[in-house]
Parts: C-alpha cells; sequence; structure tokens
C-alpha cells in the first residue's frame, strides 16, 4: 500500500498566522474529519453553535465561513452602515440648527476618519469572536468557502468533513444587473463601499430601495454629489406610497433621485469619469449620469451556486434554500436559515430563525417558525419603519369596508412642534370590527424606535389597538404620536381625502 503525506498551508487573513496541517493518507488523500455539528456561516449561525457547546459538552462543531467572522450584517451590511449613517444625522442635525435660532459653522467633513472609525469599530467585535472561538478547542474554525461533496459530507479547503447535523448559514451577496459595460466600467456594491478612503466627488447609484436610500443619504451627507436612478416609478418601492413620496421630497433636497430609469449601459469617459446611460420606462428617451464612482444597489442573490446543495440532497427554488415549518431542509438533519431562505433578510429575523433550529436540531423539539410581524426600517432622512400590512395588501385581505386607517402628523404633539418636526407622520391600519393591529408604517425622527411598541402588540393575544389608546403616554414625549394615530380612526376613502387637503401624497 502507497502511502503519501499531504501538505496543506492556510494563511489567516486576519491574524495572518499559518496554519500547516500534515495530513497522511492513502495517495495524498486526507482521512474524512466527523464533528457532531457543521455550522456554514458565522453570522446567527454562531448563535446556534454557541448554544449547542453549552447544551452538549461533548460536542465538537465545525464552524465554515470563507469571509470575516460574524456573518454579513456585523462585517458589511446593517452595523456598518448604520455606524456610517449616525455621523450623516449629526451632519443633517448641524445643519438645520438655524431653525432653532443656533448659528453653527460646520467646517469640516473628515471622511476617511468617519470610515476608519466605523472599521475599527467592526474589527473589534470580529476579534472577539475570533478570540471566543480560539478559547475552546471544541471549535474548529475554517475560513474557506464550502462545498458538498455528497449528503452530509463537504470540502472545505483542503479538508473533507463531515456531520449529520448541518446548518447553513449561508446568507447572500449583492444582486449585479446584467448591464452592458458594468464589468468594465467598474462598480462599488454595498460589500465594497465600506472600503472607501477618499469621498467620491460624484457617485450614481443603481437602484431605488432600501440600501440606495441609506447610502444615497449617508453620501450626500459627507458632501458627494449623489444620483440615485431607480427602475421602479416609487422611490423605496416596498413602502407606502405617501410615505415613499415624502422620502422622496425629503432626500431631493440634497440629492437627485430619478425614478421609472432602465439602465441600459455604463462606460467610462475620456476624462476618466463614467458614464451611466438610462432610459424612461415610458417614453424610452435616453439620458446621461456622469459621475466619479458607480455604485449597484439592486438587491441580493443567494450564494449556493459556491454551496452546491443539490449534491446533499438539499431542494432550492431559485437559488434560495426550502425548508420546512421547522426550519429543515429536504434532507433530515440539515437546517436553514436567515438571508439563505430569501424571504426575511433581516438580522432580527435570523437570530429569531437560530432559536428555533437550536430548539428543534438540538433540543429535538417540534417548534414551528412563525412571523405574527416581521418590521424593517429604513435609517435613511427621514427614517422610516413599518410592520404588518400595507393599506392594498389590507384591502385585498380584508376589503376596503372592514378596515379603517389612523393617522396622526408628528406637529399636532407638542413634541413634535418642539423638535420641527413637519409633514412627518404615523399611519396605522386596523380591522373595523375589533380594531385588531394590520399594520403601522411611520416616516421620522425615531421612527424605529417608535413603531416598537406596536410590534410588541403583535406578540399578544388580541392584538388590539386599544392596548395603544388606553396606556398612559408620557407627555410631552414623541410616542403620543402613535397613541394619537390610533385614536384618529377614519375610512380609507376620508383618508386619502384628508391627505390630499393637507398637501399630502395619496
Amino acid at each position: 500500500m502507497i502511502f503519501k503525506t499531504s501538505l496543506s498551508i492556510r494563511k489567516d487573513p486576519n491574524s495572518g498566522y499559518v496554519n500547516i496541517l500534515l495530513c497522511p493518507g492513502i495517495l495524498g488523500r486526507c482521512p474524512v474529519k466527523k464533528y457532531d455539528m457543521i455550522v456554514i456561516g458565522s453570522g446567527s449561525g454562531l448563535e446556534v453553535a454557541q448554544a449547542a457547546l453549552a447544551e452538549k459538552p461533548g460536542w465538537k462543531i465545525a464552524i465554515i465561513d470563507k469571509d470575516e467572522l460574524g456573518g454579513i450584517c456585523l462585517t458589511r451590511g446593517c452595523v456598518p452602515s448604520k455606524i456610517l449613517l449616525y455621523p450623516a444625522e449629526l451632519v443633517r442635525t448641524i445643519q438645520g440648527a438655524g431653525a432653532f435660532g443656533i448659528t453653527v459653522d460646520l467646517k469640516n467633513v473628515d471622511f476617511a476618519s468617519v470610515m476608519n472609525r466605523m472599521r475599527n469599530l467592526i474589527r473589534e467585535d470580529t476579534m472577539k469572536i475570533r478570540k471566543g472561538l480560539q478559547a475552546t478547542d471544541r471549535v474548529e474554525f475554517y475560513h474557506t468557502a464550502a462545498e458538498f461533496v455528497s449528503p452530509y459530507t463537504l470540502q472545505a479547503g483542503g479538508d473533507t468533513i463531515t456531520s449529520r447535523m448541518i446548518v447553513l448559514c449561508t446568507g447572500s451577496r449583492p444582486s449585479i444587473p446584467p448591464v452592458n459595460g458594468l464589468a468594465e466600467t467598474g462598480y462599488l456594491t454595498s460589500d465594497t463601499v465600506i472600503h472607501l478612503d477618499t469621498l467620491p466627488e460624484s457617485i450614481a447609484i443603481i437602484g431605488g430601495g432600501y440600501i440606495a436610500a441609506e447610502y444615497g443619504h449617508f453620501l450626500a451627507a459627507m458632501g458627494s454629489n449623489v444620483t440615485i436612478i431607480g427602475r421602479n416609478p416609487q422611490f423605496i418601492p416596498e413602502e407606502e406610497p405617501e410615505i415613499s413620496a415624502l422620502a422622496q421630497k425629503e432626500l431631493a433636497e440634497h440629492l437627485t433621485i430619478l425614478t421609472n430609469r432602465e439602465v441600459i449601459g455604463t462606460e467610462k469617459t475620456a476624462d476618466g469619469k463614467k458614464r451611466v446611460v438610462t432610459q424612461d420606462r415610458d417614453s424610452k428617451r435616453e439620458s446621461d449620469v456622469i459621475a466619479d464612482e458607480i455604485l449597484v444597489a439592486t438587491g441580493r442573490s443567494p450564494n449556493t451556486d459556491l454551496l452546491h446543495p443539490e449534491k446533499a440532497g438539499i431542494r432550492t427554488e431559485k437559488g434560495w434554500i426550502q425548508v420546512n415549518e421547522y426550519l429543515e431542509t429536504s434532507q433530515q438533519g440539515v437546517w436553514a436559515m436567515g438571508d439563505a431562505l430569501g424571504r426575511h433578510p433581516f438580522k432580527h429575523t435570523a437570530n429569531y430563525e437560530a432559536e428555533i433550529v437550536y430548539d428543534n436540531a438540538i433540543l429535538e423539539e417540534k417548534i414551528p417558525a412563525e412571523y405574527p410581524v416581521v418590521p424593517h426600517a429604513v435609517f435613511t432622512s427621514p427614517e422610516i419603519a413599518a410592520m404588518g400590512l400595507g393599506e392594498r395588501e389590507a384591502v385585498e385581505k380584508y376589503g376596503e369596508e372592514k378596515i379603517l386607517i389612523g393617522f396622526r402628523r408628528y406637529e399636532d404633539t407638542v413634541k413634535g412642534t418642539a423638535i420641527g418636526a413637519r409633514r412627518y407622520f404615523v399611519k396605522a391600519i386596523v380591522a373595523k370590527e375589533d380594531r385588531r393591529i394590520l399594520g403601522a408604517h411611520i416616516v421620522g425622527p425615531y421612527a424605529s424606535i417608535l413603531i416598537q411598541e406596536i410590534i410588541n402588540l403583535m406578540y399578544t393575544d388580541s392584538r388590539s389597538a386599544e392596548y395603544v389608546t388606553d396606556s398612559l403616554h408620557i407627555h410631552p414625549a414623541m410616542p403620543e404620536v402613535v397613541q394619537q394615530a390610533f385614536s384618529s380612526l377614519m375610512t380609507p376613502e376620508d383618508y386619502h381625502r384628508l391627505m390630499k387637503e393637507s398637501g399630502g401624497s395619496s
């Protein structure tokens, strides 16, 4: 029998350490390494791994991630973007101080310092995770891509590993549209924009959704000349039309927003800039946007083309992993969660799903994943938050005659007047028969905070708006606008009439 030693050398790009694995085996093939659990993805999947370590003292777990520890949210998603958005909020606050009789001279925005602060904070968190994993010999971290070679068996770098329990938290990546010349012209994504050290003098953002709204706000506040190019006729099309209209109107004071535009090509100009050729989807008239940089913000795509789940008997649909109500895939003992499912791309839902996977996979319970409400927020200017049904969805599901809409503007409250909040509002949707909350939508300062008391009520049996209207609210404080919205119910027809008479969009 011929034996050969295979030498595997892996350099960790974060720590700089070189890991050397001497793997004796027949004809250089390493033996299969067995684990009690394999977790692919170090975002919310780490929550499952950590809970398993505590529950099962004898277990050994493999964690695999081709990217930095912490997952999309921590390393290149919601956390770094929100760290960046706070300085943008400060800039706009300072610029608005004159309305309160305060003269402030904003001398400079040090873009490099803003970016370095963000990266340092993220680095601190990722190092904490790394040190935590290094503190136990029960976890092996594979800093590499992984792919299935057969059911329950994966290739991770130079190793072949197996487990009868696998958790897929593989996330997603920026979706790149098939635009002529885009690859040759060059572009940024939400993954790469966080590596900028120099503020582009001008930037064109392809896409008119959440990411475009947030990074458009940030870059414009930093001093860049920003143009957002949206394909949909409505800016941020996921939101209520009147909320999107107000957000567009406010943001348009600081940047340019183009809607209903198809990007049909890009190219480099003779002077080193980038030309984005757009076409009106109705008139077909073409126009150009010239900018120093392009940021592509057109959604997310699955990572399963790297994983090859079909080799493991795991069903997917359009690349997204399919699971049952317990978050188990078509292969028994293989579970999936988070962005990999392609349905609720939020960190808070991934964390919830981690709890469900832990209960069902580790504790062997049968707890279905239920989503009474999936809230979200858009940290642009103005801030937006929403949960539950929109008006159109509520009408389609229950009928217009069976719903009521509550409405109140910030400026109609004492606190709203005090902070100079004009035009912002709360829109609540309830069932006419029993005042059951169906949905809520807020645009204005602290929207992500104000909506939380409504979210909490969605976990009660009755989900009644009376809990909001009948409870004591501090006066004068901003939550009163939520209480007053639920106390001011009207028919959809009356709501739209009021919006038109008051100059709102409806």
